[in-house]
C-alpha cells in the first residue's frame, strides 16, 4: 500500500492529552478531606464511647458537618477545600491587598517594574550585547526574556504543512527539555486593537498625495478604519532558572551579568529551533517594546494610540497600571475589566491539531490565550512517574481489599502514567503545562457576555474551563503578561 505522505492523501495524526490527576493522599481523598473526615470520625467515636449513643444527636453538628464538608461539592470542588480560599481572600481584603493605586508622587526605584501584587519585585536588566531587556525575579531566581513570533495562520495551511509545523514545534519543546536550565516556556496568542499602523504606512509609501478631494477622503478613511479592527499577535517568553544554571553563571562571571550570558545561550538555541520550525522570531523585546505590552494589557484603550505613536509609552517605569481593584472573580484595571479562566481539563479523547480554533478565532473579544510549559528534568520525571505508578497500584490493591469497584478514571490515569514512562524511556521530555485564558472588556456586562462566549468556545474545543476565584490578580499577570509567570 502506498504511503499517504507520498500519494498526496495526507492525513493528520490525532493527539491525546494526559488527564489531570485527581488522586489524593488516600483513596482519592485530599489532605484537607482526610483531616475533616478524621475529625468527624473522632467526634463520633469519642462521643459514642465516652458518653453513649444518646449524646450523638448533640454532637451531630461536629461529625455531621465534618462528613458533609468532606464529600459535598461546590462548583466541582469539595467544600472543605473552599475554606482556605475564603480565609485567604478575607485576610487579603482586610490587609488592603486587593486594591492597588500607583503612587505618582513617589516614583518607583530605578530598574523596577511598576506592576502590582507580587510582580512588584521584578527588576529589569538591559543586556548590552543582545539589546534585550531581561526581567529578573529575585524571589524565584529567574531571568526572563520574550519576543514576538511571525507565522501564517495555522488553520489555513494544508494538512501536510500543519503536520510538519507540529513536528517542528515538538522539537522546540524537546530543546527546552534537554536544556535543563529553562524554568518555564510561555506561549501567548492574544488579540489587540489594530491601530492601523500597517494601513497608514502603506498609504504613506504608496498613496498619491496630490491634495485632491479623493486623496483627502481616502486618507481620512484609512485613519478611521484602522483602529476599528483587531489583529492576532503571538509571542514567546523564556525564563532561565538561575538555581539550576548556578555553575554556568559562575563560569560566566557571576551575578546578573553571568546569568544574562547564560540566558543568551538559551536564546540562541531556542531561536534556532524556532526558525527550524518556520516560526520567525522578531528581535527580542527591548525596554520600550515590553513597556508597550505591559501598558496595553492593563490599559487596552490606549493600545491603538501606543501603536500609532511609537515614541510614547516606552518607559518601564510608567508601564504599570494606575489603579487595580481585584474582586472574587474579576479584576478591574485602568480602562477594562478582566477575568481569567483556567483550562482545568484538556480534551479527553483524541483530537486533531487546531482543536482550539473556536477559542482562538472567537471574533469581537479581546482575550489572551497563554500556555506555560515547565520542563521536568529526566531523573526527576522518572522518579515522579515511578512514584505515581506505585501509588496507583497500591490504591488499586487497597480498594480491592475493601471490596470497592475499580474506577475507570483511575485506570485511565494509570495508563497515562505508563504511556509517559514509555515516552520518557524513548527519549522524549516531560513537561507540565498550564493553560490560562484572560478575557477583557470595557464594562462588567460585556465581560460577562465575553466570558460566557469563551466558555462555549472552549466546550466546542472539547476543553473544560473554570474561573480562577480569589486569585485574579496573580492569574492575570500569568495569563496576559509575557513574563513567564506562574499561578
Amino acid at each position: 500500500m502506498a504511503d499517504s505522505r507520498t500519494s498526496g492523501e495526507f492525513s493528520l495524526e490525532p493527539v491525546r492529552f494526559s488527564r489531570l490527576s485527581r488522586r489524593g493522599v488516600l483513596l482519592s481523598l485530599s489532605g484537607l478531606q482526610l483531616t475533616s473526615a478524621g475529625i468527624a470520625v473522632a467526634a463520633f467515636v469519642g462521643t459514642l464511647y465516652s458518653v453513649g449513643a444518646e449524646a450523638l444527636p448533640w454532637t451531630s453538628p461536629i461529625w455531621g458537618g465534618g462528613l458533609a464538608i468532606t464529600w459535598a461539592r461546590i462548583a466541582g470542588r469539595p467544600v472543605v477545600e473552599w475554606i482556605p480560599l475564603v480565609i485567604t481572600w478575607v485576610l487579603r481584603q482586610a490587609g488592603g491587598q486587593t486594591v492597588f493605586k500607583a503612587k505618582i508622587s513617589r516614583p518607583r526605584p530605578a530598574g523596577t517594574l511598576a506592576l502590582p501584587g507580587d510582580a512588584a519585585r521584578l527588576r529589569q536588566y538591559d543586556d548590552p550585547e543582545s539589546g534585550a531587556v531581561m526581567v529578573h525575579d529575585p524571589h524565584h531566581a529567574t531571568l526572563t526574556v520574550g519576543c514576538d513570533l511571525l507565522h501564517p495562520s495555522f488553520v489555513l495551511l494544508d494538512p501536510a504543512e500543519q503536520e510538519r509545523r507540529i513536528q517542528g514545534w515538538g522539537r522546540v519543546l524537546s530543546t527546552a527539555c534537554r536544556s535543563g536550565r529553562i524554568a518555564r516556556l510561555q506561549v501567548l496568542e492574544r488579540t489587540i486593537p489594530d491601530g492601523g499602523t500597517a494601513l497608514v504606512d502603506w498609504w504613506r509609501e504608496h498613496g498619491v498625495h496630490d491634495g485632491s478631494w479623493v486623496a483627502r477622503v481616502y486618507g481620512e478613511l484609512i485613519e478611521q478604519a484602522g483602529p476599528s479592527g483587531e489583529r492576532h499577535v503571538s509571542s514567546i517568553a523564556l525564563a532561565l532558572d538561575m538555581r539550576r544554571a548556578a555553575q554556568a553563571i559562575r563560569r560566566s562571571g557571576g551575578g546578573i551579568r553571568g546569568a544574562a550570558a547564560v540566558l543568551r545561550q538559551e536564546m540562541r538555541t531556542v531561536e534556532a529551533a524556532l526558525r527550524a520550525a518556520d516560526l520567525h522570531p522578531s528581535p527580542w523585546y527591548d525596554a520600550g517594546s515590553l513597556a508597550v505590552d505591559l501598558r496595553s494589557a492593563y490599559d487596552p484603550a490606549i493600545a491603538p494610540t501606543l501603536e500609532r505613536h511609537r515614541e510614547i509609552g516606552r518607559s518601564l517605569a510608567t508601564a504599570g497600571p494606575v489603579a487595580v481593584t481585584e474582586s472574587w472573580g474579576s479584576l478591574r484595571t485602568d480602562s477594562a475589566y478582566h477575568s481569567v479562566l483556567w483550562v482545568s481539563e484538556w480534551p479527553q479523547a483524541s483530537v486533531y491539531p487546531g482543536f482550539m480554533s473556536p477559542v482562538i478565532l472567537a471574533g469581537g473579544i479581546r482575550r489572551t490565550v497563554s500556555i506555560t510549559y515547565e520542563p521536568v528534568r529526566t531523573d526527576r520525571a522518572a522518579r515522579e512517574l515511578r512514584k505515581r505508578k506505585v501509588e496507583h497500584i497500591s490504591d488499586a490493591a487497597q480498594r480491592a481489599r475493601m471490596g470497592q469497584i475499580e474506577d475507570a478514571a483511575d485506570s485511565a490515569e494509570l495508563q497515562d502514567v505508563l504511556q509517559q514512562e514509555a515516552d520518557l524511556l524513548s527519549g522524549h521530555g516531560v513537561l507540565r503545562y498550564t493553560g490560562l485564558i484572560s478575557v477583557s472588556a470595557p464594562t462588567m456586562d460585556e465581560l460577562e457576555a465575553a466570558v460566557a462566549q469563551i466558555q462555549q468556545a472552549a466546550i466546542q474545543s472539547s476543553m473544560e474551563t473554570r474561573l480562577l476565584v480569589s486569585q485574579q490578580g496573580q492569574a492575570f499577570a500569568a495569563a496576559s503578561l509575557p513574563l513567564a509567570r506562574k499561578v
